[in-house]
């Protein structure tokens, strides 16, 4: 059947549960991965999408740290957009419209492809703990399987209900049974628990909507892809999404039914998603609007069904199918489901070393929406992170740990682990102070050395990162050492309404103007022949262009990073009693106590620690 012993056991296959399980495996441990159905393999149980705003440049960062995420979306893509153009490189985000299908498909394939890795379908309903120590798991037909170290993904599957109007059943999603067991398991442990609630909108039948009454959205002319790897290639073809509009008429009939609506009807009690609100609870919160944007995206290559986004609702099915036929272009639209909310048992993250680990128990790791995380992206770093980081403990090795300055996944484990959350966590740009060091363009830099330290990435991928940075660095020599003709820049300069030069002048300052780019120096020769003879392409020079432009920007953030370095490398020791410390704050002691940061950088960033009390942990350690 299966072997009984792995040094890595993943619960669940979703898309923490997969990363986890690829990381692990293909760092060496011996690796199982559980799931109830492996005919849903990383299944996009929401918007058929990957990316977005800050989440474009955690698929980069997985993707160069050896993760497969970026990979099967470049493979499953139908359309590819950069988001934010208009705003500066910090907020350039990478989003692919996906073929559902096809993305499941891509995963399972990439999984059966790494060695080391096997598969088992059942439910699992217990851990075996040993003094303090997670060392197995128990299924729901009494096998047990031993691991050194266990990884929960579990997703919205643990005592999962489904909500559709005033009707309500178990189900970690549609048409699949909920996982019940463990969380009793683990509050018998000690562990706190809380419940969350997500939804998704209805999808339909794209051959009964009228899209002359939409407004049509291409994806890019010229599209990049997510992954820095030779594995996938730009899309050379692309599917369009659509966009329509709500009206009065729609929100009147979804206000009738809203007696009817578990959300107002007290049947959910449980806090939803802020940044991703259901269609009733948009037109409650914010009634002085008379429309919200409908986005009609195609779930894939060859299929007519169609996921109706910013249509989340967890309203009856009549009322669904009433109110969405008075949106343009929706008149005579078929339904194939209708949309539902769920609620589901999560674990407050402030439970976990920044390594994923639990405080309470050893060798169990949590990644994914059991922590209390909204969205794909967010799970998949997490369950990558998990997957390195239960490899290394059953190895004996120190934890892998990012930080704020190096990774948005850095921002977002730190977050969890030191705020927590009461609600389901989204990433944001603005969420991540160092947003300019931590583009999108520049994941592979920042981190594929990291990943070649652990053994993820190859040497043949280090060493092409490598020639590129040389090639970059070498570049902004040039623009700031050689300079442009007279002539020609002016004749760009009259071309963009600016003002001419009376003198020739570095390239790096022409370029640094906000209104000249890449494109604007074809007829320089001297350039063009620089960068043909040492083979610069379009991305390298965009980010040349960005270390130009945002020079001082970047200069900035850096040494503000290197400020909280020097926090971040005065540890607390492990037993410290921060009671005994009378200049303490009493909720100063009560946090610290509760959340036990490794480092005083840690500690400052705990909700309620002011700098005083920071100024008193330098003392106390002799600092």
């Amino acid at each position: 059947m299966f072997d009984s012993k792995y040094d890595v056991i993943v619960v669940g296959a979703g898309h923490a549960g997969c990363e986890a399980a690829a990381s692990a495996a293909n760092l060496g441990s011996k690796t199982l991965l559980v799931t109830m159905n492996l005919q849903n393999v990383a299944q996009m149980s929401c918007n058929p999408a990957m990316g977005g705003i800050a989440k474009g440049q955690i698929i980069r960062e997985i993707d160069a740290l050896g993760g497969y995420s970026g990979i099967v979306s470049d493979l499953s893509a139908i359309q590819y957009k950069m988001l934010n153009r208009s705003k500066g490189p910090a907020m350039w985000s990478p989003r692919v419209q996906s073929d559902r299908s096809l993305f499941t498909l891509q995963w399972r394939e990439l999984l059966e492809q790494t060695f080391l890795l096997d598969f088992y379908q059942e439910m699992i309903v217990d851990l075996i703990v040993e003094r303090d120590k997670a060392i197995g798991v128990l299924t729901s037909l009494g096998i047990k399987i031993y691991g050194k170290s266990i990884i929960l993904t579990n997703g919205t599957f643990l005592n999962g209900l489904i909500h559709i109007g005033d009707k309500n059943y178990g189900g970690g999603r549609a048409g699949e049974k909920a996982s019940t067991g463990l969380t009793g398991r683990l509050n018998s442990l000690g562990f706190k628990s809380g419940r969350m609630k997500t939804g998704t909108p209805p999808r339909v039948d794209g051959r009964s909507l009228d899209y002359t009454k939409m407004i049509e959205q291409p994806g890019d002319l010229n599209p990049s892809k997510f992954s820095f790897s030779e594995k996938t290639k730009p899309l050379t073809k692309q599917r369009s999404c659509y966009i329509t509009h709500t009206n009065s008429s729609v929100h009147d009939i979804l206000r009738d039914g809203f007696d009817r609506s578990p959300m107002f009807n007290g049947s959910i009690k449980s806090t939803g998603p802020r940044y991703c609100p259901s269609i009733e609870d948009k037109i409650n919160r914010f009634r002085e609007k008379e429309q919200h944007q409908i986005f009609v995206e195609p779930e894939g290559w060859n299929t007519v069904e169609v996921y109706v986004n910013g249509f989340s609702t967890s309203l009856p099915d009549d009322i669904q199918f009433k109110a969405l036929k008075s949106v343009p272009g929706f008149e005579k639209v078929k339904f194939f489901r209708p949309g539902y909310a769920i609620e589901y048992d999560y674990f407050p993250p402030t439970q976990l070393f920044h390594s994923l680990e639990t405080k309470l128990i050893q060798n169990l790791f949590f990644a994914g929406q059991i922590n209390g995380t909204t969205g794909y992206e967010e799970a998949s770093a997490q369950g990558l992170m998990a997957g390195i980081n239960a490899h290394l403990k059953q190895k004996r090795d120190p934890p892998f740990v990012l930080r704020r300055d190096e990774a948005y996944i850095g921002v977002l484990i730190d977050d969890l682990i030191l705020k927590g959350t009461e609600e389901p966590y989204r990433m944001f740009t603005s969420r991540a102070e160092y947003r300019t060091l931590l583009r999108q363009d520049n994941a592979d830099e920042r981190l594929t050395p990291k990943s070649h330290a652990l053994g993820l990435a190859s040497n043949a991928r280090l060493k092409k990162v490598k020639e590129r940075n040389i090639k970059r660095k070498s570049l902004i020599k040039f623009l700031n050492q050689e300079s442009y003709p007279l002539a020609e820049a002016n004749v760009l300069l009259k071309l963009k309404k600016e003002s001419a030069v009376k003198q020739t002048d570095k390239y790096a300052k022409l370029l640094a103007r906000p209104k000249i780019n890449r494109k604007d120096f074809d007829g320089f020769k001297a350039l063009q022949e620089y960068l043909n003879a040492n083979e610069i392409d379009d991305t390298i020079f965009e980010q040349a262009e960005i270390d130009v432009k945002y020079s001082g920007y970047i200069e900035k953030e850096k040494r503000n990073a290197d400020k909280l370095k020097k926090l971040e490398n005065i540890r607390i020791p492990g037993g410290f009693n921060f009671d005994e410390l009378a200049s303490l704050s009493h909720e100063a002691k009560e946090k610290l106590s509760k959340l036990r940061p490794a480092t005083l950088a840690q500690a400052s960033r705990i909700s309620g620690i002011n700098p005083s009390d920071i100024s008193v942990l330098l003392v106390s350690m002799g600092r």
